[in-house]
């Protein structure tokens, strides 16, 4: 059974998945651009490009694995607690490998072999990353989402 809470949150607009997804590549572009040259030895625009790209297509791939996510929400009935959200940040990280693995191979100049462990290596820093940002996110939006019915009432 879906809570109150969690049932909100099915209702989010385009533009607001529009958001959550901007915010979670602006900061994930900020910190991928830099490790990336510094441990890779790229050049800061040749990576910065590259995780613009990558970027790109992961905030696309977020807005439509999240709306599917919430469909499987309403249709299984199940509770967005830690293990439905290691399942959310598995697949989505799974679906972005298959992705921008041929992508990062010809960037880079570099195997699909060679992608793909790279990409693992990045893959093992955004599982916590996307657990814990869309946690953070769901949470202050179910206070802020409080905070407006309260003064709906109020008023």
């Amino acid at each position: 059974m879906t809570s109150a809470k969690n049932t909100d949150a099915l209702h989010k607009s385009v533009k607001e998945r529009f958001l959550q997804a901007l915010l979670f590549e602006m900061i994930a572009v900020v910190l991928c651009a830099a490790a990336g040259a510094w441990l890779l030895g790229y050049s800061l625009v040749h990576m910065g490009a590259l995780t613009v790209m990558i970027s790109t297509i992961a905030m696309l791939w977020n807005m439509a694995f999240n709306a599917l996510f919430d469909r499987a929400q309403l249709k299984f009935g199940f509770e967005r607690g830690v293990v439905a959200r290691v399942v959310q940040a598995g697949l989505f990280e799974i679906g972005l490998i298959i992705a921008i693995v041929p992508l990062a191979a010809w960037w880079l100049g570099i195997s699909l072999w060679d992608a793909f462990v790279l990409d693992i290596g990045i893959a093992l820093f955004f599982l916590p990353y996307t657990f814990a940002y869309n946690w953070v996110y769901d949470t202050l939006r179910a206070r802020l989402m409080a905070r407006r019915s309260a003064s709906c009432a109020a008023a």
